[in-house]
């Protein structure tokens, strides 16, 4: 998806998540990756009616150079649109910090599922809450980084 312009996504319209992701971009990452107790990223996915790049602050997880989000939205009924979106465009981007990284996406396997929940209830322990308030199986998403925006320029151009 090279046609992609990850520079210039849409941000939250509104309320806190809006707030988050200025200051998380606005401080190039100094400010923003530690929230409430707990780490977040700056997850950009693909608008899979749109084509047009959105992005999320979302609490992560890290491990063996891997990243994982969950896709909870509170325990409500649906999955997040951004879960929706990398379903059917696994490209994503992240920023962790100062770092940005382009990556794909995948729901993580039941057995990774098993193994990671614990470690994301660490960050966040509401997910246990939010897991017990709807039916659905909250998906954690594994996200393995595959490449630096920077760094991809530089090979295109060579």
């Amino acid at each position: 998806m090279t046609d992609i312009d990850w520079d210039h996504p849409n941000d939250p319209k509104t309320g806190w998540a809006l707030d988050h992701v200025k200051l998380y971009v606005g401080s190039n990452g100094a400010e923003g990756q530690y929230w409430n107790g707990t780490q977040t990223l700056l997850l950009t996915t693909v608008g899979r009616v749109s084509g047009n790049p959105v992005r999320t602050p979302l609490i992560y997880g890290e491990d063996d150079g891997r990243y994982f989000v969950v896709a909870s939205s509170g325990g409500a009924p649906d999955h997040p649109l951004w879960y929706k979106n990398l379903s059917a465009h696994p490209e994503v981007r992240i920023q962790v910090g100062p770092e940005i990284l382009h990556g794909t996406a995948r729901t993580a396997t039941p057995e990774e599922r098993t193994a990671y929940w614990p470690l994301m209830v660490k960050h966040w322990p509401s997910y246990d809450e939010y897991q017990a308030k709807t039916e659905r199986e909250i998906p954690i998403v594994v996200i393995e980084p595959t490449g630096r925006p920077d760094r991809d320029r530089q090979a295109a151009r060579a």
